[in-house]
């Protein structure tokens, strides 16, 4: 039978965050439905909030979640009721070109659910990401389900469904850092912080974050971090230069995604190193850059999307990493919060006073 549960959604550009009721169909053939127990306040959620992405209005907002499955559609075999899962963004649909070359993580044609959540009156709701995680329960993809160690907390293992993993691809995955590399890091939010992390992690000797906001910078410490550089009192390119030794560094990281910050990575990759862009451009950004300096530098200019990642192996991974005391994936939150405060927590992130809000059900 159909569930009516509370949601936050946004009905409007630069409207407010309300609180609705929700109604979610029984699974249908692969799909199921997911108790939320915790879901993170993302980013990308003010965008969709904003209208800046997706498609139509109404939205419900969220996709950094965890829970339990509740009940699964026909055919499904991967989950089942009562499994503890993270809820991801890209889950592979097996048919597209990348997916039969075996590169699933890059999969074109990601699967969500067929059928649409309602708001009471009927009205067909867009999910953020296709998973609208920011609701008592959830109608997804059986494949946007991934098992987790129930171990990890839900309010830290909703986290990696998104922004934490994102930063941590951008660094392990599509900007390679390896051992005795030297990363830098422009912005320090949930997806900076992340690929702070993955450099970290990843064996980086150098790892150099930037930002114009000095909380952010020791969060970033708190990560890995064994330079900070506020850029709104010193000129970046030349401390992040200074900092690595005078030649630059092998992987830049563009975690904020203006044309400014896209231009300062470019200028502090060392010669054939590699930048990445990991945060969300504005829909009418434009870059222009001189065409000879691009070539001179050679290299790789990367795009991130999800940092490359597949979850069922980067999930698993980073909360095997958690629970052996080497990832703080808890050090990520700065609050716990209930489902009304959504609109606060998204002030809050403009504001920059937390890393993460994490709405707890």
């Amino acid at each position: 039978m159909p569930r009516a549960v509370r949601g936050a959604v946004s009905r409007a550009a630069g409207g407010p965050v309300e609180v609705l009721r929700v109604t979610v169909p029984d699974p249908g053939p692969g799909e199921a439905v997911v108790d939320v127990q915790a879901c993170g306040v993302c980013r990308t959620d003010l965008h969709y909030h904003r209208g800046e992405w997706g498609g139509d209005f109404p939205f419900l907002l969220g996709h950094e979640a965890a829970g339990v499955v509740a009940e699964v559609g026909e055919g499904v075999d991967e989950v089942a009721p009562g499994d503890f899962v993270i809820l991801n963004w890209r889950a592979a649909c097996g048919r597209c070109r990348w997916c039969r070359r075996g590169r699933r993580e890059f999969c074109s044609d990601s699967l969500t659910a067929s059928q649409p959540m309602t708001l009471a009156d009927g009205t067909a709701l867009t999910p953020a990401m296709g998973i609208g995680g920011l609701a008592e329960a959830a109608l997804v993809a059986a494949g946007q389900c991934t098992k987790a160690n129930s171990a990890v907390p839900p309010a830290a293992a909703g986290l990696l469904g998104c922004g934490v993993t994102t930063g941590f691809g951008a660094a392990a995955h599509t900007g390679g850092a390896g051992r005795g590399d030297r990363v830098a890091v422009f912005g320090c939010g949930g997806v900076g912080c992340g690929a702070v992390a993955g450099a970290y992690l990843a064996g980086a000797t150098v790892v150099i974050a930037v930002d114009i906001d000095d909380r952010k910078l020791e969060w970033a410490r708190g990560f890995g971090a064994t330079h900070v550089v506020n850029s709104a009192r010193t000129d970046p390119v030349e401390a992040v230069r200074r900092a690595a030794g005078g030649r630059g560094v092998e992987v830049a990281i563009d975690a904020v995604g203006t044309p400014e910050t896209f231009r300062q990575a470019l200028a502090v990759r060392e010669a054939r190193g590699t930048l990445v862009l990991a945060g969300v451009p504005a829909a009418d950004a434009v870059l222009e850059l001189p065409m000879f300096e691009m070539f001179d530098g050679g290299g790789a200019i990367k795009m991130c999307w999800y940092g490359d990642c597949l979850p069922s192996r980067d999930f698993q991974t980073l909360s095997d990493l958690y629970l052996q005391g080497r990832f703080d994936l808890e050090g990520f939150i700065s609050e716990t919060i209930g489902l009304d405060e959504v609109g606060e927590a998204f002030q809050k992130m403009e504001q920059g006073a937390v890393l993460r809000s994490v709405v707890v059900f």
